[in-house]
């Protein structure tokens, strides 16, 4: 288990805001195991071909995603967006 946390950013409101419950849920449930990832979530989702900066995850089966970023001094993933589909 690592020290890192999670956040909205630039907040909640502005991210999240219009969604479903169940889909605010499922991407703070994400966004805990990617904390629990710790650095190595530079690495998940898209793009393949490189680390860190702006990544893109996949959720509830391809019916959206998120945009996060992994920084690595404040040990924390920052939720940038959610696009949904559904």
């Amino acid at each position: 288990m690592t020290d890192w946390t999670w956040e909205y950013n630039p907040s909640e409101e502005y991210v999240a805001d219009g969604l479903a419950p169940g889909v605010v849920a499922e991407v703070e449930r994400l966004a805990t195991e990617l904390a629990a990832l710790g650095v190595d979530a530079a690495k998940v989702g898209r793009p393949f071909d490189r680390e860190g900066g702006l990544r893109e995850f996949d959720i509830l089966g391809g019916r959206g995603f998120i945009s996060f970023l992994s920084v690595p001094r404040h040990h924390c993933i920052y939720i940038c967006n959610i696009t949904w589909y559904g």
